[in-house]
């Protein structure tokens, strides 16, 4: 009888496991060998015959990166994480890459540079790689249901411990910027967000940019031919800018040389944004590429403080009535 009692016990407890285990969102595994990256390379230096981190890199001793896989729509998605290795509670900040299929993916390096550099400062950095990327399931649509593997990332970040998931901020550049505006309509668990070089007006795009419509469009985005003045404008910002919360302030990044996005796409939306009374900031960097890399400590120094002044500092939202003497 006690012998019954005790296997009893001992199925419950599995079924209890497994059962938590399925409701599960989130894998993390943590790269704990940076010498197995090519990356490794670019980040140490030989002294006294030992690799070392260089000084600028020192801050990896700091923090953790992990390779992550979540659920997104039953799907399992891929991406990356970085957080301080010193438990506590640590604001949130969701990261939505650019580019297109495997064009822009992450790669190691990303969660030891761009999400690395945030999870120094006292944030938790998350990012996916979105559905049918980097042997992430189902099918890359641009802009379209792939959304949903960004709006589940407040919810995966609340199995994140050291996750403060009340201080959620989205940063996105490119295609992810585009993302970004997409989510932002969409839900209202951010409180702060930045975009550098973001799409806001897909038609602009492939007036600028032929290719765009044949090389990405037209092979990611589902039904494009028979429906693509709607798909269009569901990735265009500019069609869609009432839409947009008046209590999340948007930072707004771009360099007036960029090919790829043309600045007047943020101009406009800029606009829009003031005729909507949307709380912005737009910064337009004089000669500044698609990843604005001629003022990279410039843009990474206004990133950290628009998100450490409305997730740290928890600043009062702009007053964006007309005001003043």
């Amino acid at each position: 009888m006690i012998k019954c009692i005790q296997i009893l016990i001992v199925l419950l407890t599995f079924t209890a496991c497994k059962g938590q285990e399925n409701n599960s969102l989130l894998k993390t595994k943590l790269i704990s060998d940076w010498s197995d990256f090519p990356v490794y390379k670019m980040l140490v230096e030989e002294v006294d015959g030992e690799k070392v981190w260089k000084e600028k890199f020192k801050y990896l001793d700091s923090i953790d990166v992990y390779g992550i896989s979540y659920l997104s729509d039953g799907l399992q998605i891929r991406g990356l994480m970085a957080k301080p290795k010193k438990a506590g509670k640590y604001p949130c900040i969701i990261y939505n890459r650019g580019g297109s299929g495997e064009f822009g993916c992450l790669k190691v390096y990303d969660g030891a540079m761009t999400l690395g550099q945030l999870a120094k400062e006292g944030y938790v950095v998350i990012a996916s790689q979105y559905r049918g990327n980097s042997r992430s399931e189902g099918k890359e649509e641009f802009g379209g249901k792939d959304v949903n593997d960004v709006l589940i990332l407040p919810e995966v970040l609340e199995e994140v411990e050291d996750a403060d998931t009340d201080k959620i901020g989205m940063y996105g550049w490119s295609r992810g910027g585009m993302m970004t505006y997409i989510a932002l309509t969409k839900t209202d668990k951010i409180k702060a967000a930045v975009v550098g070089g973001a799409l806001a007006d897909a038609y602009q795009n492939i007036e600028d940019r032929p290719n765009m419509e044949s090389g990405v469009y037209a092979k990611y985005i589902p039904n494009y031919k028979s429906n693509k003045t709607a798909e269009l404008d569901k990735r265009s910002a500019l069609k869609w800018a009432d839409k947009f919360s008046k209590n999340v302030p948007i930072l707004m990044l771009h360099g007036n040389a960029d090919w790829r996005v043309k600045p007047e796409q943020s101009l406009k939306l800029a606009l829009e944004f003031e005729k909507y009374r949307v709380p912005y900031r737009l910064i337009m960097f004089e000669g500044g590429d698609h990843g604005i890399s001629e003022h990279k400590a410039e843009v990474n120094e206004q990133v950290l403080d628009w998100f450490d002044k409305y997730l740290k500092e928890n600043l009062a939202i702009p007053n964006m009535e007309f005001h003043g003497k």
